[in-house]
């Protein structure tokens, strides 16, 4: 999925100077962003007040739409580099084009994993013949150094680890936990889940105290913590959790986001992660002379145009975004 905001404004993120080293209860609030003709969306991450977890470094949240008259989701060809992206949803189907000729449709509680690498271009769509309703997430993962110029591939693993416990299941999407492994390539230690919990659920989820975390709530009333989370919100939890306790009052959905906090510092522009501007504005050049990213056959309309540089220089942020 694109960030299509035509206003893109470049930031670092990472390093672990803004990790915040010991549990809290920091709940995000979403910003609203089109995407699209006819999609709207939740931005998580990157926040004002915080802008990764873990190597995750973009958190959107869409629907539960109802686009039974409608074309849904469609976004045209666009370039991404250095990250992965991950689809995830609960409701609907997203047709997955992209120039490694990948064709692939993604259906609820299946892991359409791409990684970009040095530079891919992809489209996603819901299909002309599509269920009523569209819902789910779109996440990116950071590349470290070492493995951002990768080559580019798409995976689809329509099978996950599952594990259960009285009142919840969770379906394994990225990393590992309590003993099971996802089989998605990961190149950061990590994890994301989705966890379903049933009506009066009190259980308690183990996690990796050196990880940091945060839970996306996708649908129904849930308190993590103690703290209420409601659908389109994330709480960040910080480090040192050796368990998380959660508590439903109806049937409820949320995504367990962590994993180590990041070393190294990005800079993220548009659908681009690097380490410089420099990087931004090559992979800019490269995506309007048609030079890099490749084609992606069969979507039906043009590709998506970068919008502008800001006349303005790169100003270090960190992992946390100041607050006003």
């Amino acid at each position: 999925m694109s960030n299509l905001d035509r206003e893109a404004v470049p930031s670092r993120c990472g390093g672990r100077g803004f990790v915040v080293a010991e549990p809290v209860r920091e709940l995000l609030s979403p910003r609203q962003v089109k995407l699209g003709e006819s999609t709207e969306v939740r931005r998580l991450l990157p926040n004002l007040g915080r802008r990764m977890i873990g190597a995750w470094c973009f958190v959107d949240h869409y629907g539960p739409d109802d686009i039974a008259d409608e074309p849904g989701m469609q976004v045209p060809p666009h370039p991404h580099m250095g990250l992965q992206t991950v689809s995830w949803l609960h409701d609907g189907e997203v047709l997955h084009r992209d120039s490694t000729g990948s064709l692939q449709t993604i259906r609820p509680r299946e892991l359409g994993l791409m990684t970009s690498g040095h530079a891919i271009s992809h489209s996603e769509e819901s299909p002309r013949a599509h269920a009523r309703l569209l819902h789910g997430a779109q996440l990116w993962v950071a590349l470290p150094d070492a493995d951002r110029h990768t080559a580019p591939r798409f995976e689809h693993h329509a099978e996950l680890p599952r594990l259960t416990a009285p009142g919840l299941t969770a379906t394994l999407i990225l990393g590992s936990l309590d003993g099971a492994s996802s089989p998605g390539t990961t190149y950061t230690p990590i994890v994301g889940a989705d966890l379903t919990l049933a009506r009066g659920a009190d259980v308690r989820l183990p996690l990796e105290p050196d990880f940091e975390y945060a839970v996306l709530a996708m649908s129904g009333e849930s308190h993590v913590d103690g703290v209420p989370v409601l659908p389109g919100s994330m709480l960040y939890l910080g480090c040192g959790r050796a368990e998380l306790p959660l508590r439903a009052e109806s049937e409820a959905s949320l995504m367990l986001l962590g994993g180590e906090p990041f070393e190294e510092e990005l800079v993220m522009w548009w659908n681009f992660v690097g380490r410089s501007q420099e990087d931004i504005e090559q992979a800019r050049a490269d995506w309007a002379t048609g030079s890099r990213f490749g084609e992606v056959k069969g979507y039906e309309g043009a590709p998506l145009p970068a919008p502008e540089l800001p006349p303005v220089a790169l100003k270090p942020r960190g992992r946390a975004g100041r607050r006003t």
